[in-house]
């Protein structure tokens, strides 16, 4: 591959990597759109490439995370639970769909989430109950925040649709974990940013693991997309904690919409 195809392979990565960590996504929406569009691969290739740097994102950046507090863990190792099993099942059945339903469903998704963000884009972040059960420290407001969790069982069953739809198109899971932590069981937007960071290698790993054995991993891009998403993270969780709420769930509706109309674009040969 030209040398410069592959500089821009790190460069997808950075930028993927500073846009996964701080939206909890892990990058994959940006990787597959310009893996299928811009360097041609089939929807598995790329979103077997995606998932590996899908989990160079959630590594580095749960790492940083982790030191501030600000992931839940208990939450997402329940939620990983239901994700590990659907990853494993979405990889498995990508390889025999046709690439048209593999971008097609990648739209879909990507329009729900925009919608379910925008939707609870009016309530605030800040947890009512200052009695939660869970805490972490906000660096922009400079206190610690608390907050209960509900729906517990019902988020660990949605993970199962999250990691179906990380192994199928390669996005990681995040977009369907943030909005159903951060809708559905209540968890302010940077904690359910966060634990969907740090739990998403998780799910990432066994979906890439089915592709590697199928054969399906193109190694040489794989490096180059690692070095820059690890860049890209490092960048991210710094560019986090000095951002608000409000514009995080503002700009991750948006970039979903534009995320989805370009793959809709390409699934019917317009662009």
């Amino acid at each position: 591959m030209e040398p410069l195809l592959l500089f821009g392979l790190v460069l997808l990565g950075i930028i993927g990597g500073i846009l996964g960590t701080v939206l909890g996504v892990g990058g994959g929406i940006i990787f597959i759109p310009v893996l299928t569009i811009l360097y041609g691969l089939t929807p598995v290739s790329a979103a077997a490439l995606s998932l590996v740097g899908i989990i160079t994102v959630s590594s580095w950046g749960a790492a940083v995370y982790l030191k501030k507090g600000v992931p839940n863990i208990r939450i997402g190792l329940l939620l990983e639970i239901g994700g590990v099993t659907g990853a494993i099942i979405g990889a498995s059945v990508a390889v025999y769909l046709q690439d048209w339903v593999l971008m097609i469903a990648f739209s879909i998704v990507m329009l729900f989430s925009a919608y379910r963000m925008a939707l609870s884009g009016s309530r605030d972040d800040t947890p009512e109950n200052c009695e939660g059960e869970f805490d972490y420290y906000d660096m922009k407001c400079c206190e610690t925040m608390r907050y209960d969790v509900e729906h517990k069982a019902g988020g660990t069953v949605g993970s199962v649709l999250a990691g179906i739809v990380s192994s199928m198109t390669g996005i990681g899971g995040g977009v369907i974990k943030v909005p159903i932590m951060n809708v559905y069981m209540k968890m302010p937007i940077k904690a359910a940013a966060a634990t969907s960071n740090y739990s998403l290698g998780i799910t990432a790993f066994s979906g890439a693991m089915v592709y590697l054995l199928l054969g399906a991993v193109p190694l040489e891009m794989a490096a180059f997309l690692i070095v820059g998403s690890a860049v890209g993270a490092e960048a991210g969780t710094r560019i986090s904690s000095r951002i608000d709420a409000s514009s995080i769930r503002k700009y991750f509706s948006l970039l979903l919409m534009a995320s989805a109309v370009f793959m809709i674009l390409h699934a019917g040969g317009y662009v």
